[in-house]
């Protein structure tokens, strides 16, 4: 896996540096209860609860490509804390319950140990909402763009909690921050919404296969609100970049930043959707390589199989982009068609 995933980053980084490295999960529909880590719970493949496994991937990636770097199963913890059956699928003594979001962080860990290149920590709410993933990513200096629910709440620009009470004549000083019934902080949604038509851009990140993606953004230096009030300092600044779409009756999505305090907007808005590219690796692997076929029981061979998986994926990543590089393409565009153009065969028209 590993020199397959050296190859594969080796053509990724003749386009373009690094852009980000994309966190996410994925899941592999299965029946009854004996494979391992398999149990009723949430799958995006499917968009409900189901009965599923669920491994946790890292995939670092740019404009041109991605290579899938790391995977690990997720282990529920009614699995983690079975012992027979933990043994009959031979899980590992040291594996434990863990929240996929410290998953996530044991292999960011374990990637820069191996001198992987740094850049952006790209995830969705399911990661971005933990606060302590977030600050565990800038503890090991790497700063982060994550999707956050609408619930979350922040202080708004120029905005930020009470100091610590006044020493008392006795007892020890406060040393917590504070709120009160006028001074409190919103959440981002409700933040969204109250900002003024002017603090809305229109911004286009990328061509799709249906033309420009594009939509409407506002983005704001915030705090951070989760339970400061335990705190003795303030969360620092940084961005919460929001998006309303024109046809949308309200904000759709929301990321929290740790990105420099002089980006551009649409530099941040194309590194949030960068994480789209990790779709695609789950789809190319599952439709064309087998991702989701392991049919066995067991903890080796379910990572065996993965493993293979993504080593095929890079090398066939590294092939596309040395046979047929972007930037030699260029070039190859379709030729305007007139409007009054009707094939060979086609009614004619009204």
């Amino acid at each position: 896996l590993k020199v397959a995933r050296d190859v594969g980053l080796n053509a990724l980084e003749r386009h373009a540096p690094v852009g980000g490295w994309i966190v996410d999960d994925t899941s592999f529909p299965k029946k009854g209860n004996h494979s391992v880590g398999v149990t009723r719970q949430y799958s995006g493949m499917r968009g409900k609860t189901d009965n599923c496994q669920v491994a946790v991937t890292i995939s670092l990636a740019n404009a041109t490509m991605s290579v899938p770097c790391a995977t690990r199963l997720y282990l529920p913890r009614g699995w983690a804390d079975d012992r027979p059956r933990r043994r009959v699928a031979g899980v590992p003594d040291e594996i434990v319950f863990e929240e996929k979001w410290r998953i996530a962080l044991a292999q960011i860990k374990h990637l820069l140990d191996q001198g992987l290149p740094k850049a952006p920590i790209l995830a969705d709410a399911g990661y971005g909402d933990a606060t302590a993933f977030r600050e565990a990513i800038t503890a090991l200096g790497l700063s982060y763009a994550v999707g956050v629910q609408g619930q979350i709440t922040v202080w708004p620009p120029g905005q930020m909690p009470l100091p610590p009470k006044r020493r008392q004549p006795r007892g020890r000083p406060s040393t917590r921050l504070r709120r009160s019934s006028k001074h409190r902080p919103v959440s981002v949604e409700s933040f969204a919404k109250q900002l003024a038509p002017e603090d809305w851009h229109k911004v286009t990140w990328r061509e799709g296969a249906k033309g420009s993606m594009c939509s409407r953004f506002a983005r704001a230096r915030i705090r951070v609100a989760h339970r400061d009030q335990l705190r003795s300092q303030a969360y620092p600044e940084e961005w919460i970049l929001m998006e309303w779409p024109s046809e949308a009756e309200a904000p759709t999505k929301f990321w929290l930043s740790s990105a420099l305090a002089d980006v551009h907007l649409e530099e941040l808005v194309t590194l949030v959707k960068l994480r789209w590219r990790i779709e695609r690796d789950y789809e190319e692997m599952k439709d064309e390589l087998g991702f989701d076929h392991y049919e066995g029981r067991g903890w080796t061979g379910f990572h065996h199989h993965l493993a293979l998986c993504i080593a095929a994926y890079a090398f066939l990543t590294a092939e596309r982009a040395r046979l047929s590089p972007p930037q030699a393409l260029a070039f190859l565009r379709a030729p305007p068609v007139p409007r009054s153009f009707h094939p060979r065969g086609s009614p004619a028209a009204p």
